[in-house]
């Protein structure tokens, strides 16, 4: 989810520039309260999204791992996901730090961590590398939908 169909990069570096932030948190991001809650959507995520469920190929789900320090992060991603995609993930949410237990043809996330690496299916790398800020092999959601469309 995160920096998948979620900026949450811009969300961080935009908290980050408060002034009167706590100094625990320019370490530990992930911690904000509230981080979660309406960051924008990774450009061209929401489009891409429906042209798959449009497709008829797939059946989808959102996986995505949370901050175990920041329980309440998991209730914004959930209305995050209903404000911005209504019904098409009713019910269709994995929350989980080992996405090598999922079973299915392809994963879509922007990092290895968190048992992607090992997915039994296909991983399609989105977007850029989380720490070195370089290309992953699908940087945007055209080079994703060219792969699956």
């Amino acid at each position: 989810m995160d920096g998948v169909l979620v900026d949450l990069g811009k969300e961080i570096d935009k908290r980050l520039q408060d002034p009167n932030l706590d100094p625990f948190y320019r370490e530990e991001p992930d911690l904000i309260e509230d981080l979660f809650k309406n960051p924008d959507p990774i450009e061209g995520a929401i489009d891409a999204v429906h042209l798959l469920k449009d497709s008829g190929k797939y059946e989808l789900y959102i996986a995505t791992s949370a901050p175990w320090g920041n329980p309440i992060s998991l209730m914004h991603k959930r209305l995050w996901i209903e404000a911005h995609f209504g019904e098409i993930f009713h019910k269709k949410l994995f929350v989980t730090h080992f996405k090598n237990l999922l079973i299915g043809d392809f994963l879509i996330d922007d990092r290895i961590e968190n048992g992607a690496k090992d997915f039994k299916g296909e991983l399609i790398q989105f977007g850029v590398h989380y720490k070195t800020k370089e290309p992953n092999p699908y940087p945007t959601w055209d080079s994703v939908l060219n792969r699956l469309l």
